[in-house]
């Protein structure tokens, strides 16, 4: 029996972030009231004519130039014609055999190596709407076309995936892409980001590809990894059980784990596609693939290798840091604004972050701007406050928008470097705890940890940790050489 491999290809399906429709002016508002946001075009009612939206256009051709895709100088819209009760027109307004983009590749790095993934082809068309089924027995089921006629962008992997985890970070990858330009939210859960993959086994090394077997229902990537690891594991033991691969469909389900068929190969519908004679064919001219190109940013992958190289910042803090483009960005900012980067990545990633989420807020909603930063980790440093404290002023700045010196002068909490006043308090916290002063006095030098930490108690952490640790090793060790 010989070793076999995977072989996987991918096809994404995302919901681009326009206010309206890709051919009408209904509104692409998430959580509408089912069949609220609808017009005559995107119900496909008679004597109606669609009008493609441009900004879909310019979304769907940032994206071909991100991933590096020939833009068609000349591409039109095909009708993709099946039933399907939430189609109304019983045809999709898609694209065959002239896509907006052909070719391209996706960098992704899995496993600590990056890998190019190739790319097939990028087009554009119409969503279809959601049929929503009864929660309880008895009561029927609906269509909501709110959904229909969002503008989707397919992007079609090449079968150059070879495992399922590989997949995950192909789809993690593409998804932070697409979020970078900012053509697509890419949530999930609201089905902004669809997936169905292409799977086929074949001999180790053999060039020809196995039988290929589609998988569809899948809402997650785990999800998807979950179920190309099935069905690779299918496809290995009919094999070795000498059965034949059959060419069809199969869906995903969650809740056993396991893939089951929906159609056959010779089942597939036939979609007759033929030109959509209602929209003109569209024309991009290089002028206007230049302006677009001046506008990408930096992609994610070149990013995190530019910020290790440029701020010296250890690659953990670095894919932190580059999982959103907007927390990107808010780094730089306050790095060029005079904050030191690793005292300003160890804050965002901690306290920033931390509030964030126990507040539920992303960083367009903080009020704490980059100059704020730059000035609570400048009383940090210069011992004007503690560690501790400089904790606390970040929670106030966090909630109230107040700028740090404020904070600290209002709530009297500069750190106390007073000699005379450290001396007092060691001399009190050496006079209660004399079982620790022996301790350290007998050779157990983490007992002096404890005494530090008492006096930080006695001035609610606004003691100069630093000077208190040097005060009390003095007066410790001058006692002892008394003895």
């Amino acid at each position: 029996m010989p070793d076999y491999e995977a072989v996987i290809g991918l096809e994404v399906h995302v919901q681009l972030k326009t206010r309206s429709k890709i051919f009408c002016g209904c509104p692409t508002t998430f959580g509408a009231e089912p069949n609220t946001s609808v017009c005559p075009v995107c119900l496909g009612l008679p004597g109606s004519l669609p009008v493609l939206n441009e900004t879909a256009l310019r979304y769907s051709i940032l994206t071909g130039i991100m991933l590096g895709s020939t833009i068609s100088s000349f591409s039109k819209f095909d009708r993709k014609n099946y039933f399907y009760p939430d189609l109304p027109k019983n045809y999709q307004i898609s694209q065959y055999d002239l896509p907006l983009c052909v070719g391209g590749e996706l960098e992704i790095e899995f496993e600590g190596k990056r890998k190019r993934i190739g790319i097939t082809r990028v087009h554009l068309e119409e969503d279809a709407g959601k049929l929503v089924h009864a929660e309880v027995e008895g009561e029927d089921s609906g269509v909501d076309f709110n959904r229909t006629g969002v503008p989707l962008l397919e992007i079609v992997s090449e079968p150059e995936i070879s495992s399922p985890e590989e997949a995950f970070a192909y789809l993690k990858g593409l998804k932070l892409t697409l979020q970078y330009l900012g053509v697509s939210d890419c949530d999930m859960e609201k089905g902004s980001l669809r997936c169905d993959a292409n799977v086929s086994v074949r001999p180790r090394g053999e060039k020809l590809l196995g039988v290929k077997v589609e998988v569809k229902n899948m809402n997650s990537f785990r999800a998807v990894q979950k179920a190309l690891a099935y069905e690779i594991e299918r496809q290995n033991r009919a094999i070795a059980e000498g059965q034949r691969i059959v060419q069809e469909t199969r869906l995903w389900e969650a809740e056993s784990e396991m893939t089951h068929p929906m159609r056959s190969k010779e089942e597939a519908h036939d979609y007759r596609y033929f030109p959509e004679p209602d929209l003109v064919p569209v024309m991009v001219d290089h002028a206007l693939q230049e302006v677009l190109r001046a506008s990408l940013p930096e992609a994610p992958l070149k990013r995190r290798d530019r910020l290790v190289a440029q701020y010296a910042l250890p690659e953990y803090d670095v894919e932190v840091l580059t999982s959103e483009r907007e927390l990107a960005d808010y780094f730089e900012a306050c790095v060029t604004a005079g904050a030191e980067p690793k005292a300003a990545s160890n804050l965002i990633m901690g306290e920033m972050l931390r509030l964030l989420k126990e507040r539920a807020l992303t960083l367009e909603g903080c009020k704490i701007t980059p100059k704020h930063i730059v000035e609570i980790l400048a009383l940090v440093s210069s011992g004007a406050i503690t560690g501790t404290t400089g904790k606390e002023v970040f929670a106030e700045m966090f909630e109230t928008g107040k700028r740090p010196g404020e904070i600290v002068h209002s709530g009297g909490l500069a750190q106390i470097s007073d000699q005379a006043e450290l001396d007092r308090l060691a001399d009190e916290v050496i006079a209660k705890n004399t079982k620790s002063v022996e301790d350290y006095r007998s050779g157990k030098a983490k007992a002096i940890g404890f005494l530090v930490g008492q006096v930080m108690k006695a001035t609610k952490g606004k003691a100069n940790p630093q000077m208190v640790n040097e005060i009390l090793k003095k007066k410790l060790e001058k006692d002892s050489s008394k003895r």
